[in-house]
This record gives C-alpha cells, sequence and structure tokens, in this order.
C-alpha cells in the first residue's frame, strides 16, 4: 500500500477501533436472525456466532469492512479522479453518516454490500467488467439496496468511455438487481414482522412522498452532520412540503446534469442520488428514515464534497472536524442506555425510543417510559407486548396476561403474539390454555422458535416443520 493508502486505513482505525468494546445495540441482541434475504450477511453472522468471541467479534468485522471500503474507494478514484482520491477516501471514512453502519452489527448487510460494489467498480474501471459482474452478484447476496448500482455504472458509462462492450455487463447486472428486488419483496411479503413492503404498515405512495423531506434531511446532514438518530424523527408526511422537497430533489438533479461528463461533480451527485434510490423510492419500509442508508451512496458524494473543495488543505481540515463528530457519536453507541436517551432526546414524539430504553433501565423508569408509550400509541401492539414482557420479568404474571391480551386483540395474526400471551398463561399455572396459543403461534409461523421451544418444555413435539 501506498503512504496515503496506510493513512486512510490508520484514520479509520484509530476512530473506530474502540467500538470493539461496545456491546450489542436495538436487533444485534437477535443475531444471526434469518439467511432468507441476505445471505451472504447471515454467513457472516454465522461465522461469529461459531467463534464464540462476543460483540467485541461482531464489531471487528464491521471495522474490517469499513477498512476494506475506504481503501476500496481510495484504489478506485486513483483511477477516475486522482486529484480528489485521498481527500474523498478520508471524508468518506470519517463522515459521521458512517458511524451507525459501522457501529450497528445488525446492519452489516450495508458495509458489505458496499464493500463488494467497490470490489465490483474497481474491477470494472480496470476492464474486468463481468468480473463486476460476479462481484455484484455478491454484493446483492449481501443486501438488496445496491440494486442501483448499475444504474451508477451506467452513468459512468456515458460520461466517461461509452464503449459498446461494457453494455451487456451492464444489462446483466441490471438482471440481477431486479431478480434480487423481486426475490427479497416476495421473501418480505411471507415473513412475519419483516416491516418492508405490505408489512412496513405505510403505502407505497404515502411512503414515497414521505421521502420528499427524509431525501433534503439526508443532504443537509451531509454538509451539517447534526441530529443523526438510531431511530429519526420523522413521520408519515404528505403535505405540501413532501411536494417541495421532492420539486427541490428534482431541481437539483436536473442542475446536476449540465456538468455530468468526464465525472465532473454533476456526475458524482447524481451517482449518489442514484445509489439512494432503492431505500428512498416506492418500495415501503416501516422505518421512514434510516441514517445508515447512506453509507453507499457516500461513495459518491464524499467525492463530490472532494471535488468541491478544491484547496486539498481545506478539505483536510474539514476531515479533522468530521472525525470529531463521528467520534463523538462512537462513544453514543458504546451505551445500549445512552444510545436511545439520545434517540429520545431527539425524537421525544414517538414510542420506540422509550420501549427500547425501558429493556436497559430500572424497573421504576422502565414502567414510566412505558406508560407514556402506553398513552402515546395506545393501539400500538408493540408497546403492549413490551409492557408484558416488563410485568413478567418482574413476576407479575396476571398484568402480563392483561399486556398480551391486548396485543394478541390488536395483532390477532401475528404469532408472536400469542407466543408471548401462552408464557403469561404458563407463569399462571394455566397449562392448557399456554398449549393452545403455543400450537396457535406456531400454524400461524411454523419458524416460530419460542413457541417451538415452549412446546417441547411441555412435553409436545412441534407439528408443522419449519422450512427457512
Amino acid at each position: 500500500m501506498t503512504r496515503q493508502a496506510w493513512l486512510v486505513a490508520a484514520v479509520v482505525v484509530g476512530l473506530y477501533g474502540g467500538l470493539v468494546a461496545a456491546p450489542f445495540a436495538y436487533d444485534d441482541h437477535g443475531l444471526p436472525g434469518s439467511g432468507l434475504t441476505r445471505p451472504l450477511t447471515y454467513w457472516s453472522f454465522l461465522g461469529n456466532a461459531a467463534l464464540d468471541e462476543g460483540p467485541a467479534g461482531y464489531h471487528a468485522v464491521n471495522i474490517a469492512l469499513h477498512l476494506a471500503c475506504s481503501l476500496l474507494l481510495f484504489a478506485v478514484l486513483r483511477r477516475l479522479v486522482p486529484e480528489a482520491a485521498l481527500v474523498a477516501a478520508l471524508l468518506f471514512a470519517v463522515h459521521p453518516l458512517s458511524v451507525e453502519p459501522v457501529a450497528y452489527v445488525f446492519a452489516r448487510g450495508t458495509p458489505l454490500a458496499a464493500m463488494f460494489c467497490l470490489v465490483a467498480l474497481l474491477l470494472w474501471v480496470k476492464g474486468r467488467h463481468w468480473w463486476a459482474v460476479g462481484a455484484f452478484a455478491l454484493a446483492l447476496l449481501g443486501k438488496e439496496e445496491c440494486a442501483a448500482f448499475p444504474a451508477f455504472l451506467a452513468m459512468l458509462h456515458l460520461s466517461v468511455s461509452r464503449n459498446v462492450k461494457e453494455r451487456w455487463p451492464i444489462a446483466a447486472m441490471f438482471a440481477l438487481a431486479v431478480a434480487a428486488v423481486g426475490r427479497v419483496a416476495v421473501v418480505a411479503s411471507m415473513t412475519e414482522g419483516s416491516g418492508a413492503g405490505a408489512q412496513a404498515g405505510v403505502g407505497w405512495w404515502e411512503y414515497f412522498l414521505t421521502q420528499g423531506t427524509v431525501i433534503p434531511r439526508y443532504l443537509r446532514m451531509l454538509a451539517a452532520p447534526y441530529g443523526l438518530s438510531v431511530d429519526p424523527p420523522v413521520v408519515v408526511s404528505t403535505g405540501w412540503m413532501s411536494w417541495a422537497g421532492w420539486l427541490g430533489v428534482l431541481g437539483a438533479c436536473a442542475a446536476a446534469a449540465c456538468c455530468f461528463d468526464k465525472a465532473r461533480e454533476g456526475f458524482w451527485f447524481l451517482g449518489g442520488m442514484v445509489l439512494l434510490l432503492p431505500t428512498s423510492s416506492i418500495f415501503p419500509a416501516a422505518d421512514l428514515a434510516a441514517d445508515r442508508r447512506m453509507y453507499l451512496p457516500m461513495v459518491a458524494f464524499s467525492v463530490l464534497c472532494a471535488m468541491l473543495v478544491k484547496k486539498r488543505q481545506l478539505g483536510f481540515a474539514c476531515v479533522a472536524v468530521l472525525a470529531v463528530v463521528s467520534y463523538q457519536r462512537t462513544q453514543v453507541w458504546k451505551s445500549e442506555r445512552a444510545l436511545w436517551e439520545d434517540a429520545l432526546e431527539k425524537a421525544p414524539g414517538k414510542p420506540r425510543p422509550r420501549l427500547q430504553l425501558a429493556r436497559v433501565s430500572e424497573p421504576a423508569r422502565a414502567l414510566q417510559l412505558l406508560e407514556e408509550a402506553q398513552r402515546m400509541a395506545p393501539e400500538n401492539a408493540q408497546v403492549a407486548s413490551e409492557r408484558g414482557r416488563h410485568f413478567l420479568a418482574q413476576g407479575d404474571a396476571a398484568r402480563a396476561l392483561q399486556a398480551f391480551g391486548r396485543a394478541v386483540a390488536l395483532t390477532p395474526s401475528e404469532a408472536a403474539a400469542y407466543g408471548n400471551r401462552g408464557v403469561a398463561l404458563w407463569a399462571l399455572g394455566l397449562k392448557q390454555e399456554a398449549l393452545a396459543d403455543f400450537e396457535r403461534a406456531i400454524e400461524l409461523d411454523p419458524c416460530q422458535r419460542e413457541a417451538r421451544e415452549n412446546l417441547r418444555k411441555l412435553g409436545i413435539e412441534p407439528g408443522k416443520p419449519c422450512q427457512r
């Protein structure tokens, strides 16, 4: 490696190395999860689980992936825009928008997919187009949100080379992307609690309009990275601000098209917007916004920023300031309680930060948070379920049964709701009633792990096999 590459590596390790001591947070506690949608990510979690190193091993892999992405981006940019390569790679490495996908183990699919996209991009600029197709296929196995990468390559083709030999590999990538997205859409519709597609809890049109407020927020954080949160304060928005946001975004894209050729500033802005589209367009997700979704688009936006700064000394100054902000953000991720206190401060009107904070708070504080969440969202089944878990942990099975019963009433087709209520019934000595709930949970979802385990504890082998 060159001295500049060693500098990029040293910055990444120095900034993120402390995250090895961070605990699991949020969905990290459910790893390795399911391999239906993102098998490469799932296999990486299985590898960590086999080594049994605790959170440190998982975090080390995420840091290594970010290091690889930063170095690959530097290698690519030395060929495409050598004058901006070092500053752009450093901006990508240290920008606060990169903290969440590095610190949040569950989000590993994002840097994993980005790494293989960058491998594909490096192979592409070296003229190994069909090898790049293979690398992109691996990226899709990491996470499908990289599906727009072929469109980015098509833009590069039009902006730089226009070599007709590049068109078939690009077409093959488009075919892979369509197949991957279609598969994920089907799996998401079949998987309970997927939080995507039909299970997102928001229609595609409402989701699309809401992105008119979300995308400007992402772009603002690119220049002024304050307000980052694991649970951004974003709600469904279909009013004039959403329309104005989309008009502004489309206007900016039109203006950028004026300096598109030869990979100039307009190309990198449009490239970043294209890479953002899979998570910020018409395929709905329960999380209307997530800061980690900017990770792959930052590959392009960091180059744009480096080109706009122009003077390398000013670029290094920006890197230093952003590194300080990112370091402060990594400290928040080192404590699950601090993470959710931060989320609650930034989104006081949302129930989820209260639910997550209750899990890591002392009983009295936890109950207060849960009661606040119930007042805010009385029809939210997750609130009812979390109250039930709290009461069960405190040995109050009667109140737990009441709360879990409320969750069943709100979501009568959700397997976990019946499994939870069955646990409360069992704790009250009502084994036959508990048995009926466990069997109902497995009828709704044959892979409901807790219900299957509880049936075995009752001496009954689950009838329906799990086929995931």
